[in-house]
């Protein structure tokens, strides 16, 4: 088969060894193949040839000559250095190495030498030197040009930039044999790709006459074929996990519509366009016989939960079961809170379920439960539903693929709606989600007032105090929120704290409450309705609050050490004020400016818009951490960045489309169909190819 030489382990590469293999194992080279798909960071330019009486500090440069003295210096810090002075004939320049005693048996005198480095002047000003070059001894012809592009590997304790280097070549000599290109023929020449082999090794190894500019951008035929292959196989994988669930035999559930009628009949506003749509999407998917799997996404407060629980009401008309997972106990406890305040008066009955062996566990197994709150508590193996049809997931990035997929086996294929209230950029979606059928709620409901955004210096915090002051006055509820990054942040914990007796202290006229995740439940529950009821005035809080709390009549909330936040979670912060018909500000105090968090906070104050603010993450931060890739169930991209790689993802998403329509088990195609197997292997997501 295509791949049985590449994947020799690295160590019986000529060369390596047992020894350097460990160093290599660091960096996630265990195999040829891998040590040939690791690719430069970036490369330096070494073709910049310039003669001694040329150079001028900062330059980057490329100098022969001859050594005409070599000196060892042992300063008073003990430092041990040795000095090659290099003369071309037109001036001298002095390289000067640290502590590599071991070079002395190598610079001697005569000897013909190729330095490669940044000049600058020695700490009098009098001379130009070069520190720690990388050098090459020159042999035979000293006139023979070996101008090059040198590629730069990141790299761990032990191992030399030139050490890596020569792995790779050797690697990539190895590898010629063994490198059969996968892509079909004719897609090479439609796309007038590069071949593989071709395109690998340029990418190491570039071609002299390339421009050093395109190489550092991975703007480079040879680059994009590689990004390609990357996205071709990923949306190769994500089309036939779609096809592969369209083929399953699920549930249908189509009840009479009395129950969802009477429901929305009974709500104290009404549906959106949006909302009525997307009810739509979802009712239409849930009627087939295969299982349902959507994406559900909406701004803050574009009522994502109602048109979650006119789902779960389709279900338990039609004699299902649904289940809600959220990822915290307050955001389960708060869906519970509004799913039952919504559904007063009609005969459906809604558990919570967020620890283990509760008073509802027979309840959910007896088929008495028709709704079920909770968080991954549901996923354990005492949890049985007797009719499970419908599950949704809740900020669903917040779980790794195996809990989703746990849940979704206490049902035979249920239908599954995952809903994020984080909106994703289409370009992120066709990645991440591309398996799921997706709905936009792209409206809020009439009358929410954009939420005015400040940023305050930490100097000017008064002012922060002042406008608390003026709220309560005016009738308005306060929010304040301390930083907690992980709860077990026990220092972030006391910051809560120290600012909640702050607060008691500045205001001893309000009632002031403390809310944080170690709390135990009760208590958080009983100080969230106390806040709810206008009994509290001000709530300290960490990031608990973060998504799901409604307390319309929260009309400013202060966010301390703001630039701790990431956007996307400020903006989730910050969407639990303007709930009601009050106008509502947020303001943000930062500690510790660093130009990203500046890049962040500006973004808060120039949009209200979600996904502008998803966007603007999206350049910020790249797409590897923003939703939790690394939980999606999606090979790591090693070479791809689905922003920078835009244009290039939407063609290989075509392309995968035409020829799985042409051949949807890829049997004409052996080579890509075990490429793709490989490039996919370990993943849970039903990927198979029939």
């Amino acid at each position: 088969m295509q791949n049985k030489g590449l994947q020799l382990p690295i160590q019986y590469l000529k060369g390596v060894g047992p020894k350097k293999s460990i160093l290599l194992h660091k960096l996630g080279i265990n195999s040829i193949s891998d040590a040939i798909y690791y690719f430069p960071n970036h490369y330096e330019d070494r073709r910049n040839k310039k003669l001694i009486y040329e150079i001028q500090p900062g330059d980057f440069v490329n100098i022969q000559g001859k050594i005409v003295q070599v000196n060892e210096i042992i300063p008073r810090s003990g430092l041990k250095i040795l000095e090659a002075i290099i003369s071309d004939g037109t001036g001298f320049l002095r390289a000067k190495w640290f502590n590599q005693g071991y070079l002395r048996k190598i610079l001697k005198i005569k000897t013909e030498i190729k330095v490669f480095g940044k000049i600058q002047l020695d700490f009098r000003g009098h001379s130009f030197e070069i520190l720690n070059p990388d050098f090459e001894i020159v042999e035979g012809d000293i006139n023979e040009k070996k101008a090059e592009i040198l590629p730069i590997y990141g790299l761990t304790d032990g191992l030399s930039q030139k050490q890596l280097q020569g792995i790779i070549k050797s690697a990539l000599e190895y590898s010629k044999t063994y490198l059969d290109d996968y892509l079909p023929e004719e897609l090479i020449k439609k796309l007038k790709l590069p071949t593989l082999s071709e395109a690998i090794f340029n990418v190491h190894f570039p071609p002299t006459d390339i421009d050093i500019g395109d190489l550092n951008e991975r703007n480079t035929p040879y680059h994009r074929r590689i990004v390609f292959d990357e996205l071709f196989l990923l949306q190769l994988g994500i089309i036939l996990t779609k096809n592969y669930r369209l083929n399953e035999k699920g549930i249908s559930i189509s009840g009479n519509g009395k129950l969802i009628n009477e429901f929305i009949d009974k709500l104290p506003f009404k549906l959106t366009r949006a909302q009525k749509r997307v009810i739509d999407e979802i009712l239409n998917d849930m009627r087939k016989p295969v299982p349902m799997n959507r994406l559900l996404q909406g701004d803050v407060g574009s009522g994502k939960t109602v048109v979650a629980l006119i789902a779960m009401l389709a279900a338990v008309e039609s004699g299902y079961q649904a289940a809600l997972m959220a990822p915290t106990e307050i955001l389960a406890e708060q869906h519970f809170f509004n799913i039952t305040s919504l559904l007063r008066g009609l005969k459906v009955n809604t558990v919570i379920h967020t620890s283990e062996y509760d008073k509802y566990t027979h309840t959910i197994s007896s088929g008495a439960a028709d709704i079920v709150v909770g968080t991954h508590a549901l996923i354990q193996e005492y949890v049985r539903f007797k009719n499970l049809g419908l599950v949704i997931i809740d900020e669903q990035h917040r779980f790794g693929v195996m809990q989703r997929y746990l849940l979704k086996k206490k049902g035979i294929n249920p239908d599954t709606l995952v809903m994020t209230a984080t909106p994703i950029p289409r370009t992120l979606a066709l990645t991440i989600y591309g398996d799921l059928d997706y709905s936009i709620i792209d409206e809020l409901p009439s009358g929410r007032k954009p939420i005015i955004t400040e940023v305050i210096a930490p100097e000017n915090k008064k002012i922060a105090y002042k406008m608390i002051e003026e709220e309560i006055k005016n009738g308005g509820q306060v929010y304040v929120v301390y930083p907690l990054i992980e709860e077990s942040e026990v220092l972030d914990l006391k910051n809560a704290t120290k600012g909640y007796e702050v607060l008691q202290k500045m205001f001893p006229q309000y009632s002031i409450g403390l809310i944080h995740g170690k709390m135990p439940a009760k208590q958080r529950d009983e100080t969230m309705k106390a806040f709810r009821k206008g009994e509290i005035k001000i709530l300290v809080s960490t990031t608990v609050i973060e998504v799901g709390v409604d307390v319309p009549n929260a009309s400013l909330m202060i966010i301390t050490n703001a630039e701790r936040f990431g956007l996307a979670q400020l903006h989730q912060l910050r969407g639990r004020v303007g709930r009601g018909m009050r106008p509502s500000k947020c303001i943000l105090i930062p500690y510790k400016l660093t130009e990203e968090a500046k890049l962040r906070l500006n973004a808060m104050v120039n949009f209200n818009d979600g996904f502008k603010i998803a966007e603007e993450d999206l350049n910020i931060r790249g797409p590897g951490e923003l939703f939790g890739t690394k939980q999606s169930g999606m090979p790591d991209l090693k070479s791809a960045n689905i922003i920078r790689d835009k244009e290039i993802l939407e063609i290989a998403r075509q392309e995968a489309e035409l020829i799985l329509r042409k051949d949807p088990h890829l049997k004409s195609f052996p080579l890509l169909r075990a490429k793709l197997e490989e490039f996919w292997k370990n993943k849970i997501d039903n990927f198979t190819i029939a």
